[in-house]
């Protein structure tokens, strides 16, 4: 169906691809695998026409369609979720514009023998025929089943795409990808903003509704229920394997003892055959014996082994300090924004030592709940944490937050204290950040690479309470397994929101869901927990259907001037958000000198003269004062953004 010939990416000096070749055949589903910064995401630009390669290319059918999903992506916010997502179909909808014309138009004539009126009806009836055929009767229910397997809600259906973020505005995109249904889908990271139940609905969409299929993910679960080929990246090269990935783990380590072994024989009979010419080269008696090996080694076709890239993540988590028995104990804890509800009446308790996961849709208070626990925001009830708890803190877009100016040794520099700064190039070259890598600017790195980065700083001192949001988003699949093991052998207290469900396995010992504004708790393992997810999904499934007959066909077309009011009602509320993102980023400007000018007053107050300073303490004290009243306008502001 489509071709890789001879394509070759170099840039700088450096060749990111030497040379790839291999062909996809209809319904091929392939997953593309390779450590980061191996040229997954570069490959996958070139076939979508994104990107030219230095040499070779990359062969098309003429008339083949294509359907891209990058990891980032600008969206625009002039629609509702329904509307978005229908422009999938919006060349049948211009079709169906055309049809009532020409209908329009039968109705008025009266010329019922002449030849044009035939040809109009001729028309009318090809165009009948083919939107028959393309479903577009079927257009609202295929968008509506499309977006809930995504996630949303039938009341989320009408709202503008602007009220969403940036990871459900992702899967708006992807909808609209799946419904075009292309002749080769390319997905980079699909599975990043998605929960697990999603995730799920989208294996059994790819495998069962999809044409070709090539997908780079770091979720080991998802590509294994989804391919059956995986072609590998590895320093340039790329090897092709038809089989599922955990098939080709195997397989890949069968191929390079085998190459090993291959190799070693062949440098012996090598070492061999050159000791015999050196030891006969000038004894005349020999000549011809020698003459014949020399030209054997001319002929003899030298075996080479695949380089072996053994970069790879050394992580150890320090000791954890003793806490007391229960770090977290919370009672009938709830949170709300405004009127909106995000849970109720949350009663759990985790032990020390206790491995559990949050898992549940997106929106459902994940990492809500966890932002309580930080003390962050506040919230109703009763959440204590235990004696000496110590928390180290991943949050969930902490790969985000860092300065992009500075350096990859300059950001931790700055954030150790003590005796770690003599190990910062110790710590950074076991997180692969060696050598010149350390004086990488942040601004070039790889979303994997900020990842680890952020993950740096909960080794910068001893805790016992390690809280990962979504730790796993970018790490390729070695990362993640090592810091699997990392996590399994710390002897703290774990909690981990993911959707990763192969990187929860064996990990977590406790699964508390989100859904329906209450927190549930279930003793066991991730798999147990979805086992018993499954026969719920299907109950509650057969409920939704029975409740949701499909809409009639009249809803899809509402009237001009709903349209228009619809419009100009989202033009205006998106125009109150912006003056209100102003409101908030001026207050966050003002939050941020404060805090500088409280910064030093606090290093001259340190010093012997700046203590007895009176006019000093009084000026702190007032300024603190003003930090805590602008950090509250700032909430109220920020507030009124989430409710509107």
């Amino acid at each position: 169906m489509f071709s890789v010939e001879g394509l070759t990416v170099s840039f700088g000096g450096f060749t990111l691809l030497d040379d790839i070749g291999f062909v996809v055949d209809k319904k091929d589903r392939i997953a593309l695998v390779g450590k980061n910064g191996a040229g997954k995401s570069t490959l996958l630009k070139i076939f979508a026409g994104l990107y030219e390669p230095t040499k070779g290319r990359a062969v098309m059918p003429k008339g083949a369609t294509i359907g891209y999903l990058p990891q980032q992506m600008q969206l625009t916010d002039e629609r509702t979720v329904r509307e978005e997502a229908a422009l999938a179909f919006d060349h049948l909808l211009k079709k169906e514009v055309e049809l009532d014309k020409l209908n329009s138009e039968l109705a008025e004539r009266e010329d019922y023998e002449t030849e044009s009126y035939h040809q109009l009806i001729e028309a009318v009836a090809h165009l009948n025929e083919l939107l028959a055929m393309e479903g577009l009767t079927q257009i609202q229910a295929e968008v509506e089943k499309t977006l809930m397997g995504l996630g949303f809600t039938r009341n989320d259906f009408e709202r503008p795409t602007c009220e969403f973020s940036g990871g459900w505005r992702m899967r708006i995109e992807l909808a609209k990808i799946l419904l075009r249904k292309p002749d080769i889908l390319l997905l980079d990271e699909p599975t990043n903003h998605l929960d697990i139940e999603s995730i799920q609905w989208l294996e059994n969409f790819l495998s069962t509704q999809a044409n070709a299929v090539i997908l780079v993910s770091h979720d080991k679960a998802f590509i294994d229920n989804v391919t059956q080929r995986t072609i590998e990246i590895s320093l340039g090269k790329s090897y092709d394997y038809r089989v599922h990935y955990s098939k080709y783990v195997e397989l890949r380590k069968e191929r390079r003892e085998q190459q090993i072994r291959a190799y070693e024989n062949q440098r012996k009979q090598i070492e061999d055959t050159e000791n015999f010419i050196e030891r006969f080269r000038y004894k005349a008696s020999k000549a011809v014996q020698v003459q014949s090996r020399i030209k054997q080694l001319d002929k003899l076709e030298r075996l080479e082994i695949d380089e072996e890239d053994n970069s790879a993540l050394h992580l150890k988590f320090p000791p954890a300090p003793r806490s007391g028995a229960f770090p977290v104990i919370m009672e009938n804890v709830s949170k709300k924004y405004g009127d909106r509800l995000i849970f109720q009446e949350a009663t759990l308790t985790v032990n020390r030592g206790d491995k559990v996961a949050f898992v549940g849709k997106n929106g459902e208070g994940k990492s809500t709940l966890v932002k309580c626990i930080m003390e962050q925001i506040p919230y109703e009830g009763n959440l204590q944490l235990g004696h000496n708890v110590k928390i180290g803190y991943f949050a969930q877009n902490q790969a985000d937050l860092m300065d992009e100016k500075q350096t990859v040794f300059e950001t931790i520099d700055y954030a150790a204290t003590g005796d770690v700064r003599t190990k910062i190039r110790d710590i950074l070259g076991a997180f692969m950040f060696g050598g010149e890598a350390a004086n990488k600017k942040v601004a070039v790195l790889s979303g994997g690479e900020r990842t680890r980065l952020a993950m740096i700083r909960l080794l910068l001192e001893p805790v016992n309470l390690l809280i990962l949001d979504e730790p796993t988003n970018h790490l390729d699949m070695r990362s993640k397994e090592v810091l699997k093991e990392a996590l399994k052998e710390f002897d703290g207290t774990v909690i981990v929101v993911s959707h990763d469900r192969e990187f929860l396995d064996g990990l977590v010992n406790k699964v508390y869901e989100f859904g329906n504004q209450k927190v549930k708790e279930h003793l066991g393992g991730i798999y147990e927990f979805l086992e018993k997810k499954k026969i719920e999904n299907l109950n509650e499934l057969e409920k939704k259907t029975i409740a949701s007959p499909r809409t009639p066909k009249a809803d899809l077309k509402p009237s001009k001037a709903d349209v228009a009011a619809s419009r100009e009602e989202r033009k205006e509320n998106q125009r109150k958000i912006k003056r209100l993102e102003k409101t908030v980023s001026d207050y966050e400007m003002k939050i941020e000198n404060l805090e500088t000018e409280i910064k030093a007053i606090e290093e001259t107050l340190s010093t012997p003269e700046g203590a007895s300073n009176v006019n000093l303490l009084w000026q702190h004290a007032e300024l603190q004062k003003q930090l805590s009243e602008t950090m509250d306008k700032w909430t109220e502001a920020a507030m009124e953004i989430y409710k509107n």
